[in-house]
């Protein structure tokens, strides 16, 4: 239930960044923008401070550091793989252009038009 109210408390404070933003709109548009972030910021700061935000915290950190053991490819390697698929799409291109062309030829034979 505590979590429930936090939550409620924290999209009323990001409702109120945001009306806050068309109300200032005679103002200046960096004081309307740090309004509108105001409200987002304390809003999420809110909901951080649940259980669910800080099971969200935790799966992040672990998110990240999984990400850093992750052998990435060399810049090489990517090109190479990059060239590797287009030309891949090139020869598939060229590929399927020659069957479309050919199943129009032969339904137009079937139809007895000779294009």
């Amino acid at each position: 239930m505590n979590d429930r109210i936090k939550f409620i408390l924290g999209a009323i404070l990001v409702v109120a960044g945001l009306g806050s933003y068309y109300f200032l709109a005679d103002h200046a548009l960096i004081f309307r923008v740090a309004a509108l972030l105001a409200g987002l910021g304390a809003g999420a700061a809110v909901a951080w401070s649940t259980l669910p935000g800080q099971e969200f915290r935790t799966f992040a950190v672990e998110a990240w550091d999984e990400a850093k053991r992750v052998t990435w490819p060399t810049g090489r390697e990517t090109w190479q793989t990059t060239g590797v698929v287009f030309v891949l799409v090139v020869v598939m291109g060229l590929f399927l252009w020659l069957v479309d062309l050919g199943i129009v030829m032969f339904v137009a034979r079937l139809m007895g038009r000779s294009e």
